[in-house]
């Protein structure tokens, strides 16, 4: 199949490229850090409270180590995908290779969704390479499974909906650095756009609030699974999938 073959391809050339092991690397030292960081402020607070009879209860493993763990690899993340997805289209109009991709028996919806899917399969490796993080804490600790999956979950669309604002911003210039900053920024905006609501009085706050990532990721990485926020990711990713097959198809017309 076209799909999996552009995504093999796509995924091959993330570890052939020094881009993606500095990626890979630089995630797990990070992620690392912060998880590090998180259990030793996790354990002093716990003997801290333990003098206090009626807030042990308190220390709830969830809520001080799962939510802010994820969290804080949300916001990783929205520093590196941009970096991941500048080269998706951008390598390839510099090198003229993606007028051959075009001229090949290859649709353009394969092609996209292809470039998706490799992109995707390497982020999963990234977030695979933190299990031994949550391995430990249900050695250790007693977290709640389901908010686990859930935080993961949330995780992998909050990578779906980057890899596709990257890939649009790819797919419009041929140089990687441009796309890198007009992703990056794109992102940012769709990050923050929940402080609208806090700024505004009027309804347009809870509009802007309600295309905000992070109002979503919020729910998610509590372990709530609502059907609105899933609908949000999902429409989100097919919305600049769709606007990236636009863009590519447009140059197959040229």
């Amino acid at each position: 199949m076209n799909v999996l073959a552009i995504a093999r391809r796509e995924l091959a050339a993330y570890f052939a490229t020094p881009v993606g092991w500095i990626a890979l690397c630089a995630f797990l030292i990070i992620t690392g850090f912060f998880f590090a960081s998180m259990i030793g402020f996790y354990n002093l607070q716990s003997a801290q409270m333990s003098f206090d009879p009626y807030g042990t209860g308190d220390m709830n493993v969830d809520e001080y180590l799962v939510a802010p763990f994820f969290a804080n690899t949300g916001v990783i993340l929205l520093f590196l995908c941009p970096a991941l997805t500048m080269r998706l289209f951008a390598e390839d109009r510099r090198s003229r290779s993606l007028e051959l991709l075009l001229t090949s028996p290859v649709s353009t919806l394969e092609i996209v969704l292809g470039k998706y899917l490799g992109a995707m399969a390497f982020c999963s490796v990234m977030l695979l390479a933190t299990g031994h993080y949550t391995a430990l804490l249900l050695w250790l600790g007693s977290p709640d499974v389901g908010v686990l999956v859930s935080s993961y979950v949330s995780v992998l669309l909050l990578c779906g909906s980057f890899v596709a604002v990257g890939m649009l911003t790819s797919a419009f210039t041929e140089s990687q650095v441009v796309a890198l900053v007009i992703g990056f920024g794109l992102l940012l905006m769709f990050w923050v756009l929940s402080w609208a609501d806090a700024s505004t009085s009027t309804g347009a706050g809870e509009w802007l609030a309600y295309a905000s990532m992070l109002t979503h990721l919020e729910q998610l990485a509590k372990g709530l699974v609502h059907s609105r926020d899933l609908v949000y990711y999902l429409s989100f990713i097919a919305f600049f999938l769709f606007a990236t097959h636009q863009r590519v198809d447009a140059y197959r017309w040229r």
